[in-house]
């Protein structure tokens, strides 16, 4: 066992991919601590970073034999270790935004049905309010307010005068008023 110590970095390497189990055992021991020290500087985990070096070696083990390394072992290593932070931050990034994006929803989006809602159930009492004014006052405050239709316009249409249609409007308003109180603003605001 203490002959491996002795190896160079290719050696192990070539007696890794033949199946070598004690050229695999030295290469952790020489590289499983520095490996797994960079990984907790970057993830600020422990035991995250020792899973993260615990994992690289057992895909190290596995894929032994098809391992292509240009650069060195160490350089090889490295890079994995690497890669493997970046999946780990990206992961993280993507349970972040998706968690951020859930609680946006919960806080927002209840709020936003709550609000279409109520908006919806003004807009039903409004409507209810405007059905039973008299009949030729409703038909000229809908062509005015519904419609968008000018007085001069809602005049020719119905074959009434402008101030008869002034009139209607400004009644129409009044009576609306006066049933529907605070919710007069939102009847205005929605128009």
């Amino acid at each position: 066992m203490d002959v491996y110590r002795n190896y160079t970095d290719v050696e192990l390497t070539d007696l890794l991919r033949s199946g070598d189990h004690l050229a695999f055992t030295e290469i952790y021991k020489r590289y499983t601590n520095v490996l797994q020290g960079h990984a907790y500087s970057k993830l600020q985990d422990r035991e995250e970073a020792i899973d993260l070096v615990q994992e690289l070696f057992v895909s190290l083990w596995t894929k032994r034999e098809s391992i292509v390394i240009h650069t060195t072992l160490s350089g090889y290593l490295y890079t994995a270790v690497r890669n493997r932070i970046l999946n780990v931050i990206l992961h993280k990034k993507v349970a972040s935004d998706y968690i951020t994006s859930l609680q946006d929803f919960i806080d927002h989006g209840e709020a936003l049905t709550d609000h279409l809602v109520r908006e919806k159930e003004l807009r039903l009492i409004i409507e209810k309010e405007i059905s039973a004014l008299p009949e030729k006052m409703r038909a000229v405050f809908e062509l005015s307010r519904k419609e968008g239709l000018s007085h001069k316009e809602i005049a020719e249409k119905l074959g009434l005068s402008e101030k008869t249609v002034k009139n209607q409007v400004n009644n129409s308003l009044k009576a609306l008023k006066g049933k529907l109180g605070p919710l007069f603003v939102f009847l205005v605001l929605m128009n």
